[in-house]
Parts: structure tokens; sequence; C-alpha cells
């Protein structure tokens, strides 16, 4: 693009509005787009310094509105690459804003059309001869009607110890337990149990969430005080006792800021006692306010009970936080979810098991699949229960290909969950050496945050190069202390972390995310992510983090800049990404070692 633009006064600003067009490929029921952000490397700028050279060029704070408008209603709204906020104006159109100040990646955007009452969107990426990596995100109608929505049955539970009177919390719990109660439908059934050094009910069994019970429940709430000590094991045995046999979705919510202190307090011995107890499916969610609060404890009612822990630090806002979980959990559609993905050879997907699909939520499962043939038009089945009668949805036309780079951050979303759930695995069981292995594998492949890698600085980034070129960090040669833990500061912080990860759906850091919590590792001077690979400088060569001393392939050597250079980005049109990093290059692709060379 040229334009001649004349004339422009000194210190002046000249304002260009550019209209054009672009048609949008749709592949597995979904829409990608992408739009062009990335400035480049200047490789110009300190030549002779690998301190400054390579790096991305800024152009400071950038912010931006996109409109979707669809034939038909808009689903599964996603950015792999920014944090983006959804609003939508009826089924049909939608705004994405977004605002970034490292402006070094394009902006991506996935989504889906679908007049169905429940829609898939699928993307796939594959390397030559490696496994493959999918994305499947499924999601309801928007405008899904109340006579669709399922009835629940829920539990909640609140810690109110004599710990609950600092800072205001027992103030804020209690206003996010009472906007808890507001959102119950008519259907619903539930109860309140307050603790200390015992439990107290509001009733015994559940009430209905009509008019006058959810007054009682109000009324229960607002008498709530903080006084003595903390009793979790009496407490969650007695609040499964309120479940009936019915075919409800169940949900407990357990929130506390304290360890126990009144009664069992071995976190062994009450995670063992409440499984015994557990007669029927209820879906747990913990929450832990403060530092002071068993996170093994937590994170393991969780995730053992088909929920997730989440935690309330003290710079955070109780009432927002626990607020915004029941709103989203406010209307379930589908309970008992299960996902049969046909002729899709796949492991380790993530969620292991797929939790209740809720009104305007979005449910997504990230794995890698290793058919060796191209499969076209599989068709991926969704079962599961609306109140007692089954359902099952059928997703048809969707393609598992032997090759396909477009989406080529999928291995690296995939491998943040995966870190996530081994990380949980080692706090839960104690370390193993294939584990760890496996995690310093991974957070290295994919410069992944972890317990194990001790090279970020406080704005994470890589501060050292590979040790003595082994393509491997140096892990420390004790366990992580995080790890060692189960309450405190760091250890909540390990939670946090562990819990965004097994969730993850974006590598998209939060600008409120601070250093130690974020997932990825920024790029800096000593380190680039590019299309699923690694990258470290050493010695002035950006050196792919695959290539090992022990790597024995055929390599290809190439001047930077050639003619020969030109021709073989033709025939493989992935290795510019790869190439533009730098002058002086070494990646692996379809089974070969390039090297560019100056």
């Amino acid at each position: 693009l040229q334009a001649s633009i004349f004339p422009i006064p000194p210190r002046s600003d000249k304002k260009l509005e550019l209209t054009y067009t672009q048609v949008l490929r749709a592949d597995s029921g979904t829409v990608s787009y992408r739009y062009p952000l990335g400035t480049g490397r200047n490789l110009w700028r300190g030549r002779g310094d690998a301190g400054t050279a390579n790096v991305q060029q800024s152009f400071g704070t950038v912010s931006g509105k996109i409109t979707i408008n669809g034939d038909k209603e808009l689903r599964n709204i996603y950015s792999p690459s920014h944090a983006v906020e959804v609003s939508k104006s009826g089924d049909k159109k939608a705004t994405v804003s977004f605002e970034t100040k490292d402006n070094d990646n394009d902006l991506q955007l996935f989504y889906g059309v679908s007049g169905d009452d429940l829609s898939a969107s699928l993307m796939t990426y594959r390397e030559p001869g490696k496994d493959g990596y999918f994305l499947l995100m499924l999601s309801p109608r928007d405008d899904i009607s109340e006579r669709e929505v399922v009835n629940k049955d829920v539990v909640f539970v609140l810690d109110t110890s004599g710990s609950m009177a600092e800072t205001g919390k027992m103030e804020k719990a209690r206003s996010a337990l009472l906007f808890g109660i507001r959102t119950l439908r008519d259907g619903d059934r539930f109860n309140v149990i307050n603790f200390a050094g015992e439990e107290h009910l509001m009733e015994t069994g559940l009430i209905k969430a009509d008019a006058a019970g959810k007054k009682t429940g109000e009324n229960f709430v607002e008498k709530l005080r903080p006084s003595g000590g903390t009793n979790i094991h009496v407490t969650l045995i007695a609040s499964l006792k309120q479940f009936d046999n019915s075919n409800r979705p169940k949900i407990l919510v357990f929130m506390t800021d304290g360890l126990p202190t009144v009664g069992e307090t071995n976190a062994t011995k009450i995670l063992s006692n409440f499984r015994a107890a557990r007669k029927i499916d209820v879906r747990v969610f913990p929450f832990g306010f403060g530092y002071d609060v068993n996170t093994a404890l937590l994170d393991k009612l969780g995730t053992e009970n088909a929920g997730i822990s989440d935690y309330v630090q003290p710079q955070e806002d109780l009432e927002v936080k626990v607020s915004n979980f029941f709103a989203r959990v406010s209307s379930p559609v589908l309970s008992d979810v299960e996902i049969d993905l046909g002729p899709i050879q796949a492991e380790m997907v993530y969620p292991r098991k797929p939790g209740d699909l809720f009104k305007g939520m979005q449910t997504t499962l990230i794995g890698r699949y290793r058919n060796e043939s191209d499969l076209r038009d599989v068709v991926v089945t969704l079962s599961g229960k609306t109140g007692n009668a089954p359902k099952a949805y059928e997703f048809r036309g969707l393609d598992f290909p032997r090759r396909a780079t477009d989406n080529d951050f999928l291995p690296r979303l995939w491998a943040t969950r995966r870190v996530g759930w081994l990380v949980e695995e080692i706090r839960a069981n104690g370390e193993t050496k294939e584990v760890k292995d496996e995690i310093v594998e991974l957070g290295t492949r994919f410069g992944i945050v972890t317990p194990y890698t001790s090279y970020l600085a406080t704005d994470g980034s890589f501060v050292s190069a590979r040790r003595a070129g082994s393509g491997l960090i140096a892990p420390p040669t004790v366990r992580p202390r995080a790890l060692e833990m189960s309450s405190g500061r760091d250890a909540v912080a390990q939670s946090v972390q562990q819990n965004t990860q097994k969730a993850n759906v974006s590598l998209a850091e939060s600008k409120e995310m601070r250093a130690e919590d974020q997932v990825t590792v920024k790029r800096s001077a000593e380190n680039q992510f590019v299309a699923n690979r690694n990258f470290f400088l050493e010695k002035e060569v950006w050196v792919d983090a695959d290539i090992r001393p022990e790597t024995k392939l055929p390599e290809t050597k190439v001047q930077f800049g050639s003619e020969e250079y030109y021709r073989l980005i033709g025939r493989e049109p992935m290795l510019a990404q790869y190439f533009a990093i730098g002058e002086q290059v070494a990646v692996i692709w379809n089974g070969r070692v390039y090297r560019v060379v100056k």
C-alpha cells in the first residue's frame, strides 16, 4: 500500500481511513479472521548487539472494535491472541473490543454461525509427520427458553469463623451469597449452611427457591456473624446429606477463609471421609478467601467432584468474583455431559470430564489426535440429560486432516492445559521423575511458565539462554517451594496459575495479571515463540528448542537473502515465519534441520 498525502503541516496529525474487502474462510463450523497488527522485528536496529537486535517494534497502545453481522445466530466467538470483550446485540450481531500494548501479534478472531440449539466449532493444527491438535468449542443458544433450562439443587456453605471479621470479608461474602440466592430460578431448590466450630443449617434438606424460599434464605444470611473456629470436616459431610436422589444437577458451593482447626484437621482424612459419604453425583466448587487456606484440600475437592477451585486474593474484590461465578452457573441446560469423538484416535484430552453446559457459557475441549489418514465429515456426538430425559446432539461435517497449519497456537494452548494437570498431579500425589521431566520439557518446548522453570525476570521474559546449548532450562535441584506448601501466598498463587492453565482457552494475558501469575513466557531479546516454535538466541543464532545435541536429522544450509533462500520459502511457505526472526536461524521442519547463515 502506497499513498501520497500532501500537505502535512509540522507537528500535526492526519487521519487515514482505509476500506477493503476480505473473504473469510469457514472450516468445520468456524469462520476465521486475522487482522494484521504484528509490526515485525527490527532487524537493523542495534546490529551486532544481541541484546537489542531482532526484537519486536512497538507503536504504543492499540485499541480496536470489530462488528460481526451474521445471517444466523453467532456462536463461540473466540480470540487466542488477545484478551477481548464480546458484547452481543441480539442473536446475529456482536461487537468485539480489544486493547493491547504488546502489538507484536496479529489479532486472530474465530466465530461460528448456527441456528441449532447447540453449536460446535472445531479448529485443528497438524504438522507433517506429527500428532495433530484440536480445539472443540460448544455453546447453547443465547435465547434458550426458561422451559429448556434444567432445574438444579444448590447447597451454599459459608465459613463464619472469627477470621471472617477481618477487612470486611464477612460483609462481602454475605452480599455475594445473597446474590447467589437471588439468581436461583423458581424451579430450583437450595439450602444454606454456615459453619465455625460446628455447622448451622438454614433448613433440613432443600427448600423451593420461590419468593418465599428466597426470603427465608435472605433472612438467614443477613443474620450471619463471624465467631469461633473452623470445622470443615463435619460441615462437608453435613452438606452432602442435604441432597436427595433426584436427577437434577447438584452443586455444592463451599466458601472458606481458613484452615481446618476444629474436629478432624487432616486434609487427607477429610477428603477420604467426603468420598465415602458421597453417594450421589455432586459438583463441588470450593472458594478460598485470602492466603490462610489449605489449597491441597480445596483443589482436590474441586477436581475429584467435577468442579474447580477458585481463590480470592486480598487485592481482589470477593463480592464481585463470587457473584460472577453464581451468575455463570445459574442456568444449566445439559447435565452429565459426555462427548464421543467417533473414529478420532484422541489422547490427552482436557478437561478429562466435561462439566455441565450452562446458558450463555462456552465449553471447550482440547486434545491431540494421531489418525494416520485424513478424516473428513466426522460426526461428534454430545450426550447428557435435561432433567430426567436423556438428550443427544450430533455435529456433522467436522474435519481432522493430516496436515493443517493455520492454527499454530493450538499446540501451545494444549501444552498449557497439560502442564496444569501435571502440576496438580505432583501436588496431590508427590513428585516423580517422569512427571517432572515432562513439565520441564513442555515448559521449554512451548515457552510455558512452570514451577520448575526458574528463569523468569520480573517482567515475565527469559533472562538466561539454554544451559550449555542442551535445549533444556536447568531445573532446580530441589522441589519448588510452592509445590511443597499447601497454604500461604505461594501456595495460593500456585493454585491460581495451575487452575488458569487447566482451564486456559487463550494465550493472551489480561492487563491486570501479574508477571508471577502469567501462563506463557513473554518475548524478549533472548527468546521468541513463533508459529509453534520456541527459539533461543545462542551466539547470535536463533535456535529451535527442539534442536538438541543428540538430534540426528538431515540438514539444509542456506545463505540469508540468497536466491535459494527465497526458492526454499516458496517451496515451504511455513519457513517464512521462522526465517523472519533474523539473519541466522536454525529450525526443524518436516523432519529436516534448516540453517540460515549470513
